[in-house]
């Protein structure tokens, strides 16, 4: 007895063959677009070079133009020196209070063959282990080539308090030491070319002055002596934003 039959699990076209299997076609590849990211880090990168490179060549031309500068030039900064020095009064009262006069003579000189000096008012203050004694001032003037200039002016302070510890002090000093300060703006000239005004400061020590003595009701002034203090010479120059 025959097998019953059973139905094909495939289908069949017709012949006997089953069709082949349907294959479904794959997206067309597509590759990502490029990221901008690259371009833009490139240009940054250009535009810092590039900024580098400019700012070098600026700082190579100015250093270029300051040698020919001093070459040419051979700038020196101004001297000064405390020529004489007399403390003509220094009383101190009962009260403690301090009252001076100082007379002073500096000299300042320029050694420069092609460079004028165009000073405004100096300033000058003295002071005696950080105590002021004394302040004043000189007329502004313009100092010439190879040019020596002497400066007189007498410099005090009166009623000025001074703590009772400081006051014994003073009392038992025959001589005391004095600092002179000055300051002020210069205008350097070169031919028809002028510099703006730069700040000049100047600092004198090492000056031991004596105190001018009591006879009787008077204090009979101490004598003019010749310190010849050499003094520190400061120039403040401003390029742009930056003090030198």
């Amino acid at each position: 007895m025959a097998e019953p039959g059973f139905a094909s699990a495939k289908p069949t076209n017709g012949s006997g063959i089953p069709p082949p299997p349907s294959i479904k076609p794959r997206p067309a590849y597509r590759p990502p677009a490029p990221s901008k990211a690259p371009r833009r880090r490139g240009r940054l990168c250009s535009c810092c070079l590039w900024l580098t490179f400019l700012i070098s060549a600026l700082i190579l031309l100015a250093a270029i133009a300051g040698a020919i500068f001093y070459l040419i030039y051979r700038p020196h900064r101004p001297t000064f020196t405390i020529s004489t020095l007399r403390l003509s009064a220094f009383n101190l009262t009962t009260s403690n209070q301090l009252a001076t006069s100082l007379d002073l003579s500096i000299t300042t000189r320029n050694p420069n063959r092609k460079l004028v000096f165009s000073y405004d008012p100096i300033s000058i203050s003295a002071s005696s282990d950080g105590l002021p004694i004394g302040d004043g001032s000189v007329l502004g003037f313009v100092q010439g080539t190879k040019n020596t200039t002497v400066l007189k002016t007498t410099i005090a302070t009166s009623g000025k308090r001074v703590d009772s510890s400081a006051a014994s002090d003073l009392k038992k000093k025959s001589s005391v030491p004095i600092e002179i300060d000055l300051e002020t703006k210069v205008i350097v000239k070169i031919g028809a070319l002028k510099t703006k005004k730069i700040t000049i400061r100047v600092s004198c020590g090492g000056i031991n002055a004596a105190v001018p003595k009591s006879k009787g009701k008077k204090a009979k002034p101490a004598p003019e002596f010749s310190p010849d203090a050499s003094c520190d010479v400061k120039m403040r120059i401003k390029i742009w934003k930056w003090t030198v």
